[in-house]
């Protein structure tokens, strides 16, 4: 499927060129989330249109540059050290974000659509309008004196040093050597368990006291059989099986003969002795279990539950009424199963409207009813309103539309503004009626006097879960960084292109005054001016370029340069007409020169590191390259076909087609079973090469590394503006 894909894209149009050759089709890769892949899938994706040896951006052998992504990408696998492998992962995106995806990207959000006249007045003409998404409103729910102490002091357990240790989770870093060996990277394995657990806590008691005292059940429960197992002498080690289940259901025979049956097949199976643990484990894991059956007991006695009780009134007095909510459609999210199915439980004792709840589970079976109550791009025939709120978990935040809905209730805090965003873009879409988007976030707070105070408490209360969750939270979502104070009281927007600012202004001055515009295009080349700037005094900016790079050098005073984004030249580069420019400064000239050096040691640098070179293929693209070599030699094949060999080899050094080396490599292989002629194994392997579009491609000069061209065009200058007072 994906050499069929490369093979279209990569393929020539029948328009014919003025040199002969038929003109490269324009390829279009239409992605929403460019990043949100691993980094050799953004290399498949990008080798659609992109030659992986000689691509047309600053990076020539995009192959290199992606070998030492992933590279990278899967060192940090093995990297114990969590905020190391959030600052490698980091690193490694920014790296792909600047050098690869920002050049081949055309990005429109909503708000530069609607911001630039261009765009909008077309929107108009075509009857689209997006809704205007309102700043997220606050449902604060008070907890009374005695659950606001209880809730507190469980934070506290949960997450701080003298709380819970989670050894439940952590026996394999316990074990003595001898058995520890057996479990690769045991200790990192544990304490990323731990991790999780105290996250997943953490996030219950904040999704609903329904779910948190279900998941502090189940972990005291695990607890407890854990300790039973030392008490019998016997600890099962089997991650894939039901251990703390079947030993509280007294199942403990039942459980050796799953054990022996599984553990042939299953290397993590393991059973062990007390005396096989370290012994501080078996300390730490009771006291775990004392602190929670104390939290438990006291969790138990709650029979209040002031989060539902608030999200009632508001069903019925605001989230449901015509004046935010023309439709009576409403969304409500939690990234927990248990709540959504709580909710879905005690609900209807409060309003009469339908409740549909979606999970993981009857996603598939359910979505044609979600589609007919929430799909606002359903003909009328096709939509019903058996179903007024959707209850979901994040199984709904993607790919789906539910604009028929323009309100959306965050039942657990929106830690994450990505996961927020695409929530909101369930109801945001195109063909919504609505005119506002309303976003409600709910957060717990102290029972107090006036407002100021409510609000206060309910942020100190999410300092104390952003302490809690931290750095951990990577480790329950690789994609997830916590900003909730910043989503705490803030306007939701999209992202504006800056640039995009930029192009209208030129598109404005070529439609409206073209005499301007072909005076600026007919500038000649090494323009420049002198400028009053106080900050930049005696500095100097140009811009330089070559056929394939360009690049903003500034050089200070100081003869010290950097190189600056567009985006900062543009700022300092923008006059007013009225303003005058000034003789160029005494160091002007030194400082271009010294410009066109760094410059040229940017590329020189960059060049070293992006060898265009045979050897420096892999290992099977030198095999595909024998034997095409071999065939060349052998004298049996006639001008065509050479001509096609020949531009297959090119082809291979360019990196233009991932298959075709395997294509080659495979044919090679089968031979080795078979005795044909020479030329039969030719008219085989021109089959082969005739499957790709190579015929019509230019061929260039192979490059060794005897005629590597550092310098293919000499540096020009654009334009230098420099600074003086």
């Amino acid at each position: 499927m994906y050499n069929d894909l490369q093979k279209i894209c990569k393929t020539p149009t029948r328009k014919t060129l003025p040199n002969g050759t038929n003109a490269l089709k324009k390829v279009i890769l239409v992605s929403a989330t460019p990043l949100n892949n691993k980094p050799e899938d953004i290399a498949n994706q990008i080798y659609l249109f992109q030659d992986s040896k000689d691509s047309t951006l600053e990076i020539g052998n995009l192959q290199n540059f992606f070998r030492q992504q992933i590279d990278a990408y899967r060192k940090l696998k093995d990297e114990p050290d969590i905020p190391k492998v959030q600052e490698g992962v980091k690193r490694i995106y920014e790296r792909i974000r600047v050098k690869v995806i920002e050049p081949l990207t055309v990005r429109r959000t909503r708000s530069d659509l609607i911001a630039h006249d261009l765009y909008s007045k077309d929107l108009e003409k075509q009857g689209i309008k997006f809704p205007k998404v309102k700043k997220p409103e606050k449902i604060l729910y008070e907890l009374d004196s005695h659950l606001d102490n209880l809730y507190d002091r469980t934070i506290f357990v949960l997450s701080n040093s003298q709380g819970l240790k989670y050894y439940r989770y952590q026996a394999i870093a316990f074990l003595k050597p001898h058995k520890k060996a057996k479990y690769k990277q045991a200790d990192r394995i544990s304490e990323q368990l731990a991790k999780i657990m105290k996250t997943l806590l953490v996030k219950r008691i904040d999704s609903s006291f329904y779910a948190f005292k279900q998941s502090l059940f189940r972990f005291t429960k695990a607890t407890e059989a854990m300790i039973k197992m030392f008490d019998n002498g016997k600890i099962y080690i089997a991650p894939n099986l039901p251990v703390s289940d079947m030993i509280n259901e007294g199942k403990e025979e039942e459980l050796l003969d799953l054990i022996l049956e599984n553990s042939i097949t299953d290397p993590t199976i393991d059973i062990c002795e007390p005396n096989d643990f370290e012994y501080d484990f078996l300390p730490g894991l009771m006291n775990d279990f004392k602190l929670l059956k104390e939290l438990l007991a006291e969790w138990e006695k709650v029979d209040k539950d002031p989060k539902l009780a608030t999200f009632a009134k508001y069903l019925q007095n605001i989230l449901l009424s015509k004046k935010i909510n023309p439709q009576s459609k409403l969304v409500v999210f939690s990234e927990s199963k248990e709540t959504t199915e709580y909710l879905d439980k005690e609900l209807p004792k409060y309003v009469k409207e339908k409740i549909l709840s979606i999970d993981s589970k009857n996603r598939k079976d359910k979505m044609p009813i979600v589609r007919k109550n929430f799909d606002a791009n359903l003909s009328k025939e096709q939509q019903e309103n058996a179903y007024n709120i959707v209850l979901t978990t994040e199984v709904l935040a993607e790919g789906v539309n539910l604009h028929r809905s323009n309100v959306i209730v965050n039942y657990d805090t929106p830690w994450n503004s990505t996961r927020l965003m695409q929530r909101i873009g369930r109801v945001n879409r195109i063909g919504s009626t609505a005119d506002e988007i309303h976003i409600f976030n709910f957060y717990p707070t102290a029972k107090v006097n006036n407002d100021i105070e409510l609000e206060k408490k309910a942020i100190m209360k999410l300092q104390a879960f952003h302490a809690a969750l931290g750095e951990d939270s990577q480790i329950y979502s690789p994609d997830e960084q916590f900003e909730s104070f910043g989503l705490f009281d803030k306007q939701i927007e999209e992202g504006k292109d800056e640039k995009l600012g930029y192009l209208m202004l030129i598109r404005d001055i070529k439609e409206n005054h073209p005499a301007f515009f072909k005076q600026i295009k007919n500038m000649p080349l090494r323009s420049r001016v002198g400028r009053r700037d106080k900050e930049l005094n005696q500095s100097t900016i140009c811009y330089i370029k070559d056929q394939k790079r360009d690049a903003f050098i500034f050089v200070n005073g100081n003869q010290q340069m950097e190189e600056l984004t567009f985006l900062e030249t543009v700022k300092i580069f923008e006059a007013e007409l009225a303003e005058n420019g000034i003789h160029l400064h005494s160091e002007h000239h030194k400082q271009v020169q010294s410009g066109i050096k760094y410059f040229a040691a940017l590329v020189d640098e960059e060049k070293a590191k992006d060898k265009k070179i045979d050897n420096t293929q892999g290992p099977n693209e030198k095999k595909a390259n024998a034997f095409l070599d071999a065939i060349l030699n052998s004298a049996i094949a006639n001008e065509d076909e050479r001509i096609l060999i020949l531009k297959a080899k090119e082809a291979l050094r360019q990196g233009k087609f991932q298959n075709l080396q395997r294509d080659i490599n495979k044919f090679q292989r089968a031979l080795k079973k078979s005795s044909l002629k020479p030329a039969v194994i030719l008219e085989n392997t021109i089959k082969i090469l005739e499957a790709y579009p190579l015929i019509n491609e230019v061929q260039e000069p192979l490059v060794t590394e005897k005629n590597v061209n550092v310098h293919p065009m000499n540096p020009e200058i654009i334009i230098t503006e420099s600074f003086s007072i």
